[in-house]
């Protein structure tokens, strides 16, 4: 069974623990089968006509027993139940670190296609099934079996006919788990995708409230909400409903080993075929017999619902990164020059949908590059495949003349640095946000990565200086104060190669300033590829590349751009009015 094979590839390491579990489980069996036997041997002693004041010390020597089984039964039970959670946290915990390395390896076309709130549910919500998996259910219907067994095995010494009568509902009991099988875990596996949806829409919400309260969506968006909550619910709702039939039926089935007993036995009493004692032991070993066939109804719910996580998880991590190293892929050899080429490069995002094609694009070491054109011109995706966020459908792009595709991926993203126009800061103070570029950076190495930035004013302005905690996506701090936080970020990991997405396009003028003069100094001496939107801020680049359509039209310094009077002049004279009627709106 596939779920079944997907959790034990993670049990191996823990052998030992499971080992304990199994010999602790198989004893407690055993132990549990003695109750019933002590019982009948005090029937036997009280019932017997010869019994006399001398046959006390056998009655004390037997609560004794009892005493000591019970002791030993406790012992077992807590060895049994810790060391299965011992076994299924640490599975969980392993299976959840492989899910999220797997998660890692996959490409950013994998995370356009899925919403963060489904993929959350799966490796927190899916994983925790698999702890009942291990600790409960697998550990719960072995032990239900091995006591069906044993109770078997003792029934059939006392009396072979009672014991076969008995077992009469067994594989009415038998069939019906199968049958509902069939039905209960694609209900429950329903369930965990309404859990999913719904956790995704709450992720939703909660990331975008600022927008919610600004368009007054929270009645409308809490009705969404409220949508996902019910079909939950009614998920859970059909899903427990079958298991609400099973295990009437269940208990329904064990009556009628009850009844068969009274019956039969009754009648092998009067026949004189059968002992008093024997059938009050038969009363106990019944409870022992049909208890774990009825606690198998409550243990397959488990098994069905981990089954059904295990399943989810199982196929997240089926999922194929697009973005594959070659085995022999290499490391650059220390720092990389800088110098790209792109040659015959297309790329779709889907079949028959080409964004961009036969792009060829010569970038020298240490120079600047510019990247302008109308919306959807596919300026961000060619500069997304430059660290390989994406791999090209044809052609190939080189650093320092070797295919990209032969290199590491971690050696290729060492040597770029991005800073992006929707920056992302993590819930943490600004000393760990800077950090980020280089973990391993000294405190001088950081305030100095931050002064370039022009950072370290308001920063040591902020209530606990660097140790500030700036909240999720930067949220207590300004446009411009997080876009200076990342380009220290960037200072500070001082790779070869900058990649800009436009950093000044939603900040006041004197920010833009001081984050201009930051960028100027972050690009000294690094090969510099430029989104551009404002082409006001790329005057300077030694090469700026016009793309419309699929491809490049246009290529040239500004002024040999706008000397070609094309796209390029026609943007720009675009701007330059733009910017000149609103001066005159301001001034009027």
């Amino acid at each position: 069974m596939k779920p079944f094979k997907f959790v034990f590839r993670f049990t191996g390491k823990y052998t030992r623990v499971l080992l304990i579990t199994v010999v602790s489980m198989l004893l407690l069996v055993g132990v549990q089968l003695l109750a019933p036997w002590i019982v009948r041997t005090l029937v036997d002693v009280v019932t017997d006509p010869g019994v006399s004041a001398a046959d006390l010390g056998k009655i004390t020597r037997l609560a004794l027993l009892t005493l000591v089984v019970y002791l030993v039964r406790t012992g077992l039970q807590f060895t049994r139940s810790y060391m299965a959670h011992v076994a299924g946290w640490s599975v969980v915990a392993d299976v959840r670190a492989a899910v999220y390395e797997h998660l890692q390896r996959l490409s950013l076309r994998f995370y356009e296609e899925k919403r963060t709130g489904q993929l959350m549910s799966r490796v927190v919500n899916d994983t925790d099934l698999i702890e009942s998996l291990i600790a409960h259910a697998i550990p719960d219907l072995a032990a239900n079996v091995l006591m069906l067994i044993g109770v078997l095995a003792v029934l059939f010494q006392i009396n072979w006919q009672l014991t076969l009568l008995s077992m009469i509902p067994i594989p009415l009991i038998v069939l019906g788990m199968r049958g509902f099988a069939k039905y209960v875990r694609p209900a429950f596996r329903v369930r965990q995708s309404e859990l999913g949806r719904l956790s995704a829409t709450l992720n939703d919400n909660l990331s975008g409230v600022r927008e919610i309260k600004a368009f007054a969506r929270e009645r409308s968006e809490a009705s969404r909400v409220m949508d996902h909550i019910i079909l939950y619910r009614d998920s859970m709702l059909r899903a427990l409903r079958l298991m609400a039939i099973f295990r009437p039926f269940v208990n329904f089935a064990s009556a009628l080993g009850t009844i068969i007993l009274i019956y039969f036995g009754g009648r092998f009493i009067i026949g004189q075929t059968l002992a008093i004692a024997d059938l009050v032991a038969f009363f106990l070993y019944l409870e022992l017999l049909y208890q774990p066939v009825r606690e198998l109804s409550g243990v397959w719910e488990s098994v069905q619902q981990a089954l059904a996580g295990a399943e989810r998880v199982a196929e997240l991590l089926e999922e194929a990164p697009d973005i594959v190293e070659k085995p022999n892929a290499i490391e650059l050899p220390g720092r990389a020059r800088g110098a790209i080429e792109l040659e015959g490069v297309g790329f779709s995002y889907a079949v028959g949908d080409p964004v961009l094609e036969d792009i060829n694009l010569k970038i020298a070491p240490g120079s600047v590059v510019a990247l302008v054109g109308p919306t959807g011109a596919g300026k961000t995706t060619l500069a997304n495949l430059i660290p390989r966020f994406y791999d090209v459908c044809q052609g190939a792009i080189r650093l320092d003349g070797i295919d990209i595709r032969d290199l590491k991926i971690s050696s290729i993203r060492q040597q770029i640095s991005i800073v992006l126009q929707d920056i992302f800061l993590f819930h943490g103070s600004a000393r760990e946000n800077i950090l980020f570029g280089r973990p391993g950076a000294t405190e001088e190495e950081m305030i100095r990565a931050a002064r370039i930035a022009n950072a370290h004013e308001f920063i040591t302005q902020l209530p606990e200086g660097y140790d500030t905690i700036i909240g999720e996506r930067g949220v207590k701090l300004s446009g411009g104060q997080k876009q200076r936080i990342a380009i220290a970020r960037a200072v500070l990991k001082d790779a070869p190669i900058l990649i800009l997405d436009e950093a000044t396009s939603s900040v006041d003028t004197e920010t833009e300033m001081l984050i201009q003069q930051a960028l100027e100094k972050l690009m000294l001496g690094k090969t510099v590829v430029v989104i551009a939107h404002r082409l006001s801020t790329i005057r300077n680049a030694d090469l700026i590349a016009v793309l419309e359509g699929s491809g490049i039209v246009e290529k040239g310094t500004h002024a040999e751009l706008i000397r070609q009077n094309g796209l390029y002049k026609r943007l720009n004279d675009v701007q330059s009015d733009y910017a000149l009627d609103w001066v005159d709106v301001i001034t009027n």
